[in-house]
């Protein structure tokens, strides 16, 4: 089985070929994977093109100086390129993917001829939510990148807001990249992983390794914070190795602690785990929806 762990890099060995996705929810997730990934490009020796959408291009110069870099040496070398989505998807009024891949080709290309070790570009994707001519083409523009960066000296990280995305369309744009960018841990250790991350375009919480009684705590705390995340919460337990009964009354607690009209959705977990939590009576918590390995949830 191929699990999330498979495809997801850490933004820090994202390189020459990878075609990656960043879904966020909060700003602070998108300034760690944009700081992280412009000021990596540019240590390398690469030539970086980044494409703002929300907001003014300052600002990412502004997460770069606070990080410690002065991007004036790159900006006026032309190692360094921040624009905005108008001048770069949108330069002809429509959005065109032939016509955007062609570009990327040239970038590539006029980037290694110029001395540079590579090319890398990121851009925010919100534009697509316009109603721009020609945003029917984004998915097949993005599986386009990932055919003209294999193998190449290039690499691209594409940012979708989950505020402004649906789980349906951020679900559609996720699977058109090989990979995806993996997100800060709320919890690490040796034997256990808790991450933020999305299951079919809804938030979800990974749970990777171990849950024992070393860990319990552990696992409350990121449900709590899963807890303040809008609407229901999926507990993704296809990475689960163990669990003890400890782990499982804590998923119970936090069900029980759910606003009326939410739910705590725990997918993918082991049969024999399901089939513990119905004989303790903890599936009758109106809040909390349990499915089994291979179950569609």
């Amino acid at each position: 089985m191929i699990t999330q762990t498979d495809r997801e890099l850490r933004v820090h060995d994202v390189g020459h070929g990878d075609h990656v996705c960043l879904a966020y929810a909060d700003d602070a997730e998108q300034r760690r994977v944009v700081t992280a990934y412009v000021s990596a490009g540019l240590e390398r020796g690469e030539r970086v093109l980044y494409l703002a959408d929300q907001d003014a291009p300052g600002r990412v110069l502004d997460w770069l100086a606070s990080a410690g870099w002065d991007p004036r040496r790159a900006l006026a070398s032309g190692g360094l390129v921040v624009t905005t989505a108008e001048e770069g998807y949108l330069a002809d009024g429509s959005f065109d993917a032939e016509a955007m891949v062609a570009t990327l080709r040239r970038e590539v290309e006029d980037s290694l001829a110029a001395g540079y070790r590579g090319f890398r570009v990121s851009g925010e994707m919100g534009w697509a939510l316009r109603g721009v001519p020609g945003t029917e083409q984004l998915e097949r523009y993005e599986t386009r990148v990932t055919e003209v960066f294999a193998g190449q000296a290039a690499s691209a990280i594409c940012q979708y807001d989950a505020r402004r995305f649906g789980p349906d369309a951020l679900d559609a744009f996720d699977r058109c990249h090989p990979g995806a960018v993996e997100p800060a841990e709320l919890y690490g250790s040796a034997g256990l992983r808790l991450l933020p991350s999305f299951r079919a375009g809804r938030r979800a919480l990974r749970v990777v390794g171990t849950v024992d009684y070393r860990a319990t705590e552990a696992l409350a705390g990121a449900l709590e914070t899963a807890l303040q995340w809008p609407g229901d919460v999926w507990v993704d337990m296809s990475e689960l190795e163990f669990i003890d009964l400890a782990g499982v009354r804590a998923l119970a607690r936090a069900a029980g602690r759910m606003p009326a009209g939410r739910r705590l959705h725990v997918v993918d977990l082991a049969p024999l785990m399901c089939q513990v939590i119905s004989m303790v009576g903890w599936d009758e918590t109106p809040s909390l929806v349990v499915s089994a390995r291979g179950a569609t949830a």
